[in-house]
């Protein structure tokens, strides 16, 4: 089978021919039609955060594909079935986290494409406990986007607590960006989009943003304000100056709702502000598998639309450059 590796931190990805693993207790073989492009995969492909997965693997977290063949005590699915690779691959079950319905907080987790072999290959292994499960009708590579970029910005709405009349600024339109908005304006809410590249901007605008503002030209937290500003900002752009900005934006009570990690890892959080404006910052970290299932439905249900353009395996360390240069307005998506 081909796969795409990263042999060193930093070093251009190889396409080896692999053999076909098998699965072992709980796993299942998936035959992959469609694998997403994270910018997590470039994250790890640099070694940028502080805990680093450990070369040679295979990146990969929005991995789309058919089940075809079961190993012991796999009875959630069957072969056949067209199933999720997550970011989250698994967990212990058993912690607090677990229990209590917060997987992704698990300190044994382990995680495709980072500590455990990921999608970008014709075959890959997962866990069938923590596998997506994808509904008749959802194309593939809609599919592949929705399982990371989809379930992070879902769960980063969801816990900022969007409710119908809010103000959301969405700092960084692009494959969570675009999908972000959606959410928002499915709870209700009324975005602002903000990018530095028009032609995001304008995808913002063709799925329904009501305000756009380009961040190269113009003062987004000065025109968010003029609003009356945020009730929540959802910060999905790598880089400490735009969540600054971003918590900048907030109203009073407003949230900050913190998904991208840069590499660099310090902001400049004002505590005065903070605490006399009764500000929340919220960490949000991806989704649990019923987020992931309830993200599929939406979309099941024609609620959601997935920009994406297609790529071939072959050609990946071009694509980690164009998403690198902010060349791509939603998400490349690996079609096997």
């Amino acid at each position: 089978m081909r796969a795409a590796v990263v042999p060193g931190f930093g070093e251009p990805l190889v396409i080896e021919d692999r053999e076909v693993p098998s699965p072992g207790p709980h796993q299942v073989l998936v035959r992959m039609e469609a694998s997403g492009l994270c910018h997590t995969d470039i994250h790890a492909w640099r070694g940028d955060w502080p805990v680093k997965p450990a070369p040679p693997f295979v990146p990969g977290h929005e991995g789309i594909g058919i089940v075809e063949a079961v190993g012991l005590d796999v009875t959630r699915v069957a072969e056949g079935d067209r199933v999720a690779i997550p970011w989250l691959g698994t967990a212990c079950g058993t912690c607090e986290h677990c229990v209590g319905g917060w997987e992704t907080l698990c300190e044994a987790q382990q995680n495709s494409g980072y500590s455990v072999d990921g999608a970008y290959a014709e075959y890959a292994l997962a866990d069938s406990r923590y596998v997506g499960i994808v509904p008749e009708g959802v194309d593939p590579r809609d599919a592949a986007p929705l399982s990371c970029a989809g379930v992070t910005t879902y769960k980063a709405v969801k816990v900022a607590g969007t409710r119908a009349s809010d103000l959301v600024a969405v700092f960084g339109i692009g494959g969570l960006g675009h999908l972000a908005m959606q959410y928002a304006r499915i709870a209700g809410a009324t975005v602002v989009a903000v990018d530095v590249v028009d032609t995001k901007l304008e995808l913002a605008q063709k799925l329904g943003a009501e305000h756009t503002v380009n961040a190269a030209v113009q003062d987004p937290v000065e025109f968010i304000q003029a609003l009356g500003g945020a009730d929540q900002a959802i910060c999905l752009a790598a880089s400490p100056r735009v969540f600054e900005q971003s918590f900048a934006s907030l109203k009073r009570g407003g949230t900050l709702s913190m998904v991208a990690l840069p590499a660099d890892n310090d902001m400049m959080l004002p505590i005065f502000e903070t605490v006399l404006r009764g500000i929340t910052v919220r960490g949000s970290i991806v989704g649990t598998r019923n987020d992931l299932q309830e993200v599929f439905e939406l979309h099941a249900q024609g609620r959601t639309t997935v920009e994406y353009e297609t790529r071939d395996l072959a050609t990946v360390n071009e694509d980690f450059a164009s998403v690198e240069a902010g060349q791509v307005p939603g998400r490349l998506v690996f079609a096997f």
